[in-house]
């Protein structure tokens, strides 16, 4: 509710506008009476007429009102919705990777817009039926008892047995809408598999499989909705026997009054129209009870995002200064079962160059995202800059860092905004960094050179071309630790071997972290670590590991003579 605080104002004149709107509709049918049981009877032309006229402005007056008011309340609905979606994709920004990766990506694409969608349906129809239908039916109850108890009786227990239907029904409905959300998770987590990996998928010829997929997670998906729709589609059966039943007693009792002439028969026309504006209310509410289900369970989805807890801030840090770049004793595990690094302990001074070497899954990018504090260390302490990483802000510690990981993606923009990457560079500053990156000679040849426009993902540009750009991108912000996660993969020796001489020439001082398999690409590194399953099984200079290590002399080996 905090959101619509700032709209209060509008909110209170919409809520007025509304009131007076259902004050309008309310009197209609008392004219309708005085007409048929007054006007009709004495056969006064000009008091039919001026009643009829006081009608007809009562209803254009309502319909000028009912049309403000639910323009004024979609305005305030999006307003709401656009900025409890900033701040929710804010927070999103905020999320550590740890959170990131208990809530899933594809959860949190689903809160941002489906969640935040039923929000905004919630707010819109409670502002537009949430003052109206309780005062139609507040009111219409009011007037029908002041003019006959007996009828207004039969009215208040049919409205009863009705709200507490659509109580029971709604408190069972709301479990379920929370289900049928998680269960879109799943379909947005496969059709983000199936949109990033649509070429392998292809080329692999597994759309059967992907279909099969889909369809389970999909029928997963509708069963559970349905399940939710089943629930909630018994309020509106259930208020209409109700209200039905109610206009027959309505009808049957004041048929007994006018043949006891204890009432009038435009009071009977009165109450039928009462009863009918009191059965669409109800509806309403109905309806709007289906709204606040699924906008209710969205919001609890959307307020753990809001809530969680910030659980990478900043610590005091050792009073002690450490190397430029380093770990002591640093263990980590992702799942919290099995350590994913165990531990790592290396020292790295300003401008040298630290080469990482291990087989897939051996823990070289978990290295790396402790680093740059993606993750925080479950023991030990890691240095950057001299200092405990726990200790820096992480605009301190990340501006530190330029880094090209294996999966980067590219902007659907111009090359120039790809590289620049919003920051705003220089193109003097972009042109040099896509130089040392050895991606000008490509760039320059492109039919609108920095200004020619990516695909998204990069499908226009060859894989080489794509990990220059990224290269590039790390490159024109200046930094000092320069982070290179596999990032010459797609290069061939010669170009890999120019960028490696251009990054020396042409970023002094700058301390470089290279993951590679290559062997080539780690020679002149001032120092090496072989991983193993998690472990630094060895480290040192080129030299001193194919003295040392069987495992890097074996790899040095295999790679000299594949390149025979």
């Amino acid at each position: 509710m905090g959101y619509l605080r700032p709209f209060a104002r509008r909110v209170a004149a919409g809520v007025s506008i509304k009131f007076t709107a259902a004050v309008l509709e309310l009197m209609l049918p008392l004219l309708l009476a005085h007409i048929i049981d007054d006007c009709v009877p004495s056969r006064d032309a000009a008091a039919i007429w001026r009643a009829g006229g006081l009608m007809m402005a009562m209803a254009f007056g309502a319909f000028f009102c009912n049309v403000t008011a639910n323009r004024m309340a979609a305005w305030v609905s999006m307003e709401v919705t656009r900025r409890l979606r900033r701040d929710v994709y804010s927070r999103v920004e905020r999320l550590s990777c740890a959170q990131m990766d208990r809530f899933s990506v594809s959860s949190l694409v689903s809160r941002l817009t489906n969640d935040t969608y039923h929000v905004h349906q919630m707010f819109d129809k409670v502002q537009r039926g949430g003052i109206r239908a309780p005062m139609l039916v507040l009111g219409g109850l009011v007037l029908t008892f002041l003019q006959a108890p007996a009828l207004g009786a039969v009215q208040l227990a049919v409205c009863s047995l009705t709200f507490f239907a659509i109580w029971l029904v709604t408190q069972r409905g709301i479990p379920h809408y929370t289900k049928a959300q998680a269960a879109v998770d799943g379909v947005v987590r496969i059709i983000r598999e199936n949109a990033s990996g649509v070429r392998v998928i292809k080329a692999l010829a597994c759309q059967g499989r992907e279909r099969s997929r889909f369809e389970a997670a999909n029928g997963q998906a509708r069963r559970t909705e349905e399940t939710a729709a089943h629930v909630m589609a018994a309020a509106n059966p259930i208020t209409d026997l109700l209200l039905n039943s109610g206009l027959v007693l309505v009808v049957a009792v004041g048929a007994v009054l006018v043949d006891r002439g204890q009432l009038d028969a435009g009071r009977i026309v009165a109450f039928l129209s009462y009863f009918a504006l009191i059965q669409t209310a109800t509806l309403g509410m109905a309806k709007l009870f289906v709204k606040i289900s699924k906008g209710a369970a969205s919001a609890r989805r959307i307020e753990e995002i809001l809530l969680a807890p910030q659980d990478q801030t900043v610590k005091p840090g050792r009073a002690v200064s450490g190397p430029e770049l380093g770990m002591e004793g640093v263990s980590f595990s992702y799942l919290g079962v099995e350590k994913d690094l165990d531990g790592a302990s290396f020292t790295l001074d300003r401008g040298e160059t630290l080469g990482i070497l291990g087989p897939t899954g051996s823990g070289k990018t978990t290295l790396v995202s402790l680093l740059l504090r993606l993750y925080d260390a479950g023991e030990g302490v890691v240095w950057v800059g001299g200092q405990d990483a726990v200790s820096q802000s992480r605009e301190d510690l990340r501006g530190r860092f330029g880094v090209v990981f294996q999966n980067e993606a590219l902007l659907n923009d111009s090359v120039y905004e790809n590289i620049s990457f919003l920051r705003g560079l220089p193109r003097e500053d972009v042109i040099a960094a896509a130089k040392t990156a050895q991606a000008w000679e490509f760039i320059e040849n492109l039919p609108e050179g920095l200004d020619t426009r990516v695909d998204i993902r990069g499908a226009n540009l060859s894989g080489g071309q794509r990990q220059r750009l990224l290269i590039a991108r790390a490159l024109a912000g200046k930094p000092r630790v320069l982070v290179l996660d596999s990032a010459d993969s797609a290069l061939d020796y010669r170009t890999a071997a120019a960028l490696r001489a251009a990054i020396r020439r042409d970023c002094p001082g700058v301390t470089l972290v290279v993951i590679s398999e290559r062997i080539a690409s780690l020679k002149e590194a001032d120092r090496i670590l072989v991983l193993e399953e998690g472990r630094i099984t060895a480290q040192g200079r080129h030299e001193e590991l194919l003295a040392s290590s069987p495992r890097y002399r074996s790899m040095e080996k295999l790679q000299m003579e594949d390149g025979a």
